[in-house]
């Protein structure tokens, strides 16, 4: 069975999850520990970041190598197309996908856990006491500004992000305004990316993603609650509804990761 290394909170893994449930592909998911895990890793694939896909002795690292892999691999329900200019349009916008709005979403939501004390608690799991929650929701929005400016997340890096991360939304929108699919009349990888990472704006409501209950269907303050986005975000429910498999729960499913076991 193919085995995916990946962080459950990864938008990048989120993609190649996409890619594997669009194509049918049996798959168990490994959750690597961050740190420890991260080392043994880079032992199985010269690398520390997730995803990681193993297929048999094939170590593939990278959600856009591991979408071309299995393109190649298992053909059956493709996702890049054949037709030179699909095909190049395709690249170019899961490349956008990558580089725009995986990195600004990424900022974006660090910045709203920075603000927004509900955002911020309801990444808590279920199991952690009502105390420590409030004590966690209660630290000063102005300390965790100050830390994020530490780590190179200050004001002007927010603002331009949360800009770009409008800008492609709403491309997004027009792009969609008549027509079910990015590219052609059904879902390539320029969906799945989209779609994929766009999860750290929004997260999906319904029960594909092992996160605690109160954080399906929230999403960043300004950009995942006002209607100038819905379009975009109703047409990434449908390919949740439509591609994406709902958890089974089950140890050793593709719902329910493993911790890290590397041979």
């Amino acid at each position: 069975m193919l085995e995916l290394y990946q962080f459950e909170l990864s938008h990048y893994s989120e993609k190649v999850r996409f890619i594997l449930d669009y194509k049918g592909l049996a798959y168990r998911k490994i959750e690597v520990t961050p740190g420890i895990g991260q080392i043994d890793l880079y032992r199985l694939s010269g690398q520390r970041q997730v995803p990681v896909l193993k297929d048999g002795s094939e170590i593939i690292a990278d959600s856009t190598a591991i979408a071309d892999y299995l393109e190649r691999q298992y053909p059956d329900k493709p996702v890049i197309p054949t037709d030179p200019k699909l095909r190049g349009l395709t690249l170019l916008i899961e490349q956008w996908a990558d580089e725009s709005i995986g990195l600004n979403a990424r900022k974006v939501m660090i910045d709203a856990l920075n603000h927004s004390q509900s955002f911020r608690t309801a990444f808590l799991p279920s199991s952690v006491p009502d105390v420590v929650k409030t004590l966690i929701g209660a630290v000063p929005n102005e300390l965790l500004t100050v830390l994020g400016q530490g780590v190179g997340l200050g004001s002007d890096t927010i603002k331009s992000a949360t800009e770009a991360v409008k800008r492609d939304l709403a491309s997004l929108c027009f792009l969609l305004y008549d027509q079910p699919y990015l590219v052609t009349d059904h879902p390539t990888l320029a969906d799945f990316a989209v779609a994929g990472l766009s999860m750290y704006l929004k997260f999906p409501d319904g029960n594909y993603l092992e996160v605690p209950q109160a954080l399906k269907g929230k999403g960043v303050p300004g950009i995942a609650d006002i209607g100038t986005f819905e379009p975009f975000f109703s047409w990434r429910d449908r390919l949740y509804a439509d591609y994406r498999k709902p958890l089974l729960g089950s140890p050793g499913s593709s719902g329910s990761p493993n911790t890290i076991n590397i041979d």
